[in-house]
């Protein structure tokens, strides 16, 4: 007889194998899961449970939310939205050492905030401010990693497709998820900034002033982005206040990313049948992931290893916060050659219900996951936005860039110990949404 914990850890060690030889992050989740159910139940009922999983995720209402937040987002990027918040920032900080970078930072927080992805948003920051930097005279590697560690604000700024996932594979509040997102949002920006500006005072070489931009420059750089300032305030804000449900929220900010795109008079076919195509292709993309996650969450829960592990800590007696410690540990590890969302499709059904077990909240610890894997984002050795980077500016050794990506991880180590020891900036809007 198949002892179930055997078969779990097996089949871990399985799905780590798959991951890593390119089979998709969907796809390896629903044949470890299926496989695993078929041998600890049988293969008809592993069958059935992965039609009923297939249907459920297709049909559920509330992760209508998905698609729509990504149309919102491609339509932003058809109105033009790519530098619009970099420019901004570049205007009111450029003349500080290292203002370009701060700038960048700020810009990332902004798109980050209209396309809710890392990857998206280091791609199209770089894009715009590396050639930038590069004209005044900025050291190539650490302008390359400035760019890379604020493109990770992407994975957390609301309406962050990661929190999405997470919020419907851990059926916890979409809404009181992106409250909490934003103050460790803001307080990571700080602490780049503070990186930042610590290292241009040590070598002023690094990021040299630029020219002061006149307040008519300043104010112009404003108004190109108030309109899009305003319907992420309107729809995030209405959301977090509950005006609007999560998915009411998203058909809001449809409406008026097309009215923006009318305003700034570039609707056109060409460019709505371009964010539906994309949006499309994403949307289906995530769907996939979310059921191969709910079949190997379902297998997992079988296996009962969930329970051993919570067992084994209350044995070790081990606190609370040595226990997340641990997960942290868990979770760079993996990402050194994960993912970021394989490595929390991965980890949220196992480490969940150990979160849940010793009491600590589920908002909470969505949060402390997607913050740490986007320290993966730019760790070595597979550091994406580093290579998203490096792909468009091919001149730049890795070398330099993940050199120039020590101190922002740092800093990164340092704002998730304040998450760990400090809860509180997590939960502190989520209880006010609750009031």
């Amino acid at each position: 007889m198949m002892v179930p914990e055997i078969v779990g850890v097996v089949a871990f060690v399985f799905l780590l194998g798959i991951l890593l030889i390119g089979i998709p992050i969907g796809a390896s989740l629903a044949l470890v899961g299926i496989a695993g159910l078929a041998i600890l139940i049988s293969p008809e009922a592993a069958l059935i449970k992965a039609g009923v999983i297939a249907f459920d995720t297709v049909s559920r209402y509330e992760l209508g939310v998905l698609p729509l937040f990504m149309l919102m987002a491609q339509i932003c990027f058809a109105a033009g939205a790519s530098g619009d918040f970099f420019e901004m920032a570049a205007r009111f900080v450029g003349h500080r050492r290292g203002g370009l970078a701060i700038a960048s930072i700020g810009g990332s927080a902004g798109f980050g905030a209209i396309s809710g992805s890392s990857l998206a948003t280091v791609a199209t920051i770089s894009a715009v401010a590396l050639p930038e930097m590069r004209r005044q005279g900025y050291q190539p590697g650490f302008a390359a990693a400035a760019l890379a560690a604020g493109g990770t604000l992407g994975s957390l700024t609301p309406p962050s497709g990661a929190l999405i996932v997470y919020g419907i594979i851990a059926e916890q509040s979409i809404g009181k998820l992106f409250g909490a997102a934003v103050i460790p949002v803001v307080t990571q920006a700080l602490f780049y900034i503070a990186v930042i500006t610590i290292l241009c005072r040590w070598k002023p070489e690094l990021g040299p002033a630029a020219r002061r931009a006149t307040w008519r420059e300043r104010g112009a750089a404003v108004l190109h982005v108030a309109d899009l300032s305003l319907l992420i305030l309107f729809v995030i804000g209405g959301l977090m206040v509950g005006w609007f449900t999560p998915t009411e929220a998203a058909s809001i900010g449809c409406v008026g990313a097309l009215s923006i795109l009318a305003l700034r008079r570039r609707f056109t076919r060409a460019a709505l049948s371009i964010a539906l195509l994309e949006t499309l292709k994403t949307t289906g993309m995530i769907y996939t992931i979310v059921m191969g996650a709910l079949l190997f969450s379902t297998f997992v829960s079988v296996t009962g290893i969930t329970g051993h592990m919570v067992g084994m800590i209350e044995a070790t007696g081990a606190s609370p916060v040595l226990a997340v410690v641990m997960m942290a540990l868990v979770l760079l590890a993996l990402g050194s050659f994960l993912d970021g969302l394989a490595l929390m499709l991965l980890m949220t059904p196992i480490f969940l219900p150990v979160i849940l077990g010793l009491g600590l909240s589920p908002i909470w610890f969505g949060i402390f996951l997607v913050r740490t894997m986007e320290i993966g984002f730019v760790h070595p050795p597979l550091g994406f936005n580093v290579y998203v980077i490096q792909a468009g500016a091919r001149d730049i050794p890795l070398g330099a860039i993940f050199r120039g990506i020590v101190p922002f991880l740092v800093s990164d180590f340092l704002h998730l110990a304040l998450l760990i020891a400090f809860p509180a900036i997590v939960l502190w809007l989520p209880m006010l949404q609750a009031h």
